[in-house]
């Protein structure tokens, strides 16, 4: 009977765990905190990071529906965030105003950043199926 439990618990604290390190790695590349921004009242930043967490999570979601060892798990969660990054630094390339714009405050472009992290994660959480 604790079988069940002691395996939710195990796939929800370490999928917090990898919620928690994809935060800290993707602060970590972007060339602005985010933290303060958000603190600062900056809803573009709020809106790309929050979209960025939510594409992660749904291929952190899809890897446990799918996938029926641990390993595989980690394995994949290891892959999103990879996803998630070079998606980001590719759009920054693509949109080169797209940080300063952030920074700004320039609320259209938080969406779209946002919109576009939960598209990849989207798309990324589907490939697992």
């Amino acid at each position: 009977m604790l079988t069940p439990l002691i395996h939710y618990l195990i796939y929800m604290l370490c999928g917090l765990g990898l919620l928690a390190l994809f935060v800290l790695v993707y602060t970590k590349i972007t060339p602005y905190d985010e933290f303060a921004l958000i603190r600062q009242g900056c809803l573009s930043a709020a809106l790309s990071l929050g979209g960025a967490l939510l594409g992660f999570s749904l291929t952190l979601a899809a890897s446990v529906m799918h996938n029926a060892s641990f390993d595989m798990f980690i394995f994949w969660a290891f892959c999103a965030m990879a996803v998630q990054i070079i998606a980001h630094l590719l759009l920054s390339k693509l949109l080169p105003n797209m940080n300063q714009d952030l920074i700004e405050n320039n609320v259209a472009m938080g969406a779209l950043m946002g919109s576009l992290s939960l598209a990849i994660g989207l798309i990324n959480a589907g490939c697992l199926s």
